[in-house]
């Protein structure tokens, strides 16, 4: 397996929401960073219980709308919702030894496009 299949399988596999299994692909040090709350979680246990324990309105969807795989490092595109939620995360990936070492998330928050630029742009 690729390191691009292998972070396709991580979507996969928490699409599950087995997220005990989904940590199996990390490795024992793995971390995952989210800069924009400064938290950081060491060790697949704790991504696997913090996810596990997260208050959801039901269960959780991944849909991954672009992959792209270099070396070591693989990003991802993913939209995310537990049925109420409609979330999108930006994923970078670094891969060691087959399974995945360490991800640093950005969770963007949608806003309103301002009225000013509306003559130049289009709405998606």
């Amino acid at each position: 397996m690729n390191n691009k299949e292998l972070v396709e399988g991580f979507w996969g596999a928490m699409a599950t929401n087995d997220f005990y299994a989904a940590s199996q692909l990390l490795r024992g040090d793995y971390v995952l960073e989210w800069p924009q709350s400064g938290e950081r979680i060491r060790g697949r246990d704790n991504f696997a219980a913090m996810n596990t324990h997260y208050p959801a309105e039901g269960k959780w969807t991944f849909k991954i709308h672009h992959i792209a795989a270099e070396g070591e490092s693989v990003v991802t595109d993913v939209s995310v919702s537990d049925g109420t939620r409609q979330d999108r995360a930006i994923t970078f990936s670094t891969i060691r030894d087959g399974k995945i070492l360490k991800q640093i998330e950005f969770w963007p928050e949608p806003f309103e496009a301002p009225v000013w630029r509306a003559q130049w742009v289009e709405k998606i």
